[in-house]
């Protein structure tokens, strides 16, 4: 097998003061054409929490969590961090690799599943740091896509259920469950993997199936119309959606699935947002503060679970992706879809043309 000598956590960045927060947003949408008072409105939601997003302080957990896991396991590896859009910059982690005379990466990406964003995007980035880190800068090989591994599937059901265990008890029997993901352009969603079908939706939708199996029947029936399908017993919805009227993406969006939700007679929902590793400001402003406001005014119970997190499942997870690549373990995956994100062709999950997305 070949050898490899550092892990490397990449991650998508936030601020962490007040003025982090405009630059932070410049590097999100570079490029975008997103008009400065759209940036404006939105970096109000982080100057509520003080310019503060929680995902860097959620990493350093991680990585916490990781160098104890792996010095439990026999792990010899340095573990390095770097970001897609603020300090740390994954530009600056290779550096620092390089001087460290690191030769060989295993990359961790913080997303699970396949599409533009949460995988070809990543993939140029890490070529494009490499080629700023100049000569003898480590070659970079980014783990597979964990969707469906066991880990991070048992991580979420545990998230459910302790959700699911808040509210009254008279609403639990027959709260709803409804999982969400970060929307994303139709177009991209199309072209995710290599046989543009859709594998970003399909992905998470799987995801979703693994959970609400794994939970049982803990959790209300199927309404009628349900997005999981009329007997999924789940709803798949998608929030944060952040692109241009004109465009098209992914729905139904969760404010608008809890009003039907609420029309349907639903008086209780628990809300997992599967399509994210940790809770950071999307999940705290797009849930905790918006969804949960939508759900006090139609009159639901709301419960939002946690997100994988640090939960020791998936810690435990990332350590046999690691090893999947070091020793040749065999990958472990709870779904049907097959393992995904091996020695991606240069190919796949393209970015949508300009102007879809």
């Amino acid at each position: 097998m070949p050898d490899y000598d550092a892990f490397l956590l990449l991650s998508f960045g936030g601020p962490e003061g007040p003025d982090d927060v405009i630059p932070f947003l410049h590097n999100v949408t570079r490029g975008r054409g997103i008009p400065e008072q759209r940036l404006e409105e939105v970096a109000a939601h982080y100057q509520r929490f003080h310019g503060v997003s929680p995902i860097n302080a959620h990493n350093r957990a991680l990585l916490a969590a990781l160098t104890v896991e792996f010095r439990a396991h026999g792990i010899d590896l340095p573990l390095y961090w770097g970001n897609r859009n603020w300090k740390p910059y994954v530009a600056d982690a290779i550096r620092h690799m390089r001087d460290d005379g690191v030769r060989r990466v295993l990359v961790f990406a913080t997303s699970a599943t396949a599409s533009y964003s949460s995988c070809r995007q990543y993939r140029d980035d890490l070529a494009q740091a490499r080629a700023v880190a100049g000569s003898g800068a480590p070659e970079l090989v980014k783990l597979r896509h964990f969707f469906d591994h066991p880990g991070f599937v048992a991580a979420n059901a545990d998230g459910v259920r302790a959700a699911l265990a808040s509210l009254p008890g008279a609403e639990r029997d027959t709260a709803r469950l409804v999982f969400t993901a970060h929307s994303v352009p139709v177009g991209m969603n199309e072209l995710s993997g290599p046989s543009a079908n859709g594998l970003y939706a399909a992905q998470q939708r799987e995801t979703a199936r693994l959970v609400a199996g794994a939970v049982g029947g803990a959790v209300g029936g199927a309404v009628g119309g349900a997005v999981g399908g009329p007997d999924a017993g789940f709803d798949l919805v998608w929030q944060s959606r952040s692109g241009p009227p004109s465009v098209p993406w992914l729905e139904p969006d969760i404010n608008d699935h809890l009003r039907a939700l609420a029309a349907g007679g639903v008086r209780a929902v628990v809300v997992s947002p599967i399509g994210f590793v940790s809770d950071h400001f999307e999940v705290v402003w797009d849930l905790d503060n918006e969804a949960r406001q939508t759900a006090a005014s139609l009159g639901l119970h709301f419960a939002r679970a946690a997100t994988a997190g640090i939960h020791p499942a998936f810690v435990e997870a990332i350590r046999e992706l690691v090893e999947e690549r070091l020793v040749g373990a065999q990958p472990r995956a709870a779904g049907s879809l097959g393992v995904c994100g091996v020695d991606c062709p240069a190919g796949c999950c393209p970015a949508p043309r300009r102007g879809a997305g």
